[in-house]
């Protein structure tokens, strides 16, 4: 990787997120907790998160990772709140996208992540940068499962 690359990747914008994550630290009672790791970089984040109505109504994150992953989890963390399941699962599916197949930023409330697309030449990053949102999916994934198992036992 040259200087040149190593700035574009790293860029200021890159750096501010990294250093200013929303929502640090762990949740007391979550409906769904998840914990991912890149094996690739060591890079781990994770999620605890409550759904009401629908809807992401508390999380937090514990975020052990690279400036991009830092950064990855700061667009995350800045747009989750109020966000349904599904919106979440598509805003994760549009960042895989971005980064592997070139296709465009993820729309709004997701279209922060669009300062990541310098990391798209980077392959050994985007697991770093899907740490976040993978950790989130896995925990809603969790919490639908209880809510759905709460609801039967009525």
């Amino acid at each position: 990787m040259s200087d040149q690359d190593l700035l574009q990747l790293y860029s200021s914008r890159i750096l501010a997120l990294a250093a200013d994550i929303p929502h640090l630290g762990r949740l007391p009672a979550p409906q769904g907790s998840s914990k991912k790791r890149a094996p690739l970089c060591g890079s781990t984040v994770g999620v605890d998160l409550s759904l009401e109505d629908g809807r992401i109504a508390a999380f937090a994150q514990d975020v052990r990772a690279c400036a991009l992953g830092q950064a990855a989890a700061s667009v995350l963390g800045s747009a989750i709140l109020g966000r349904t399941p599904e919106e979440v699962r598509q805003g994760r599916d549009a960042l895989r996208a971005m980064l592997r197949d070139g296709a465009e930023p993820p729309p709004a409330p997701w279209d922060g992540f669009a300062v990541l697309i310098p990391a798209r030449d980077h392959t050994n990053r985007h697991g770093s940068i899907l740490l976040a949102f993978e950790a989130a999916v896995e925990a809603l994934d969790q919490a639908e499962v209880g809510q759905k198992n709460a609801a039967a036992s009525l």
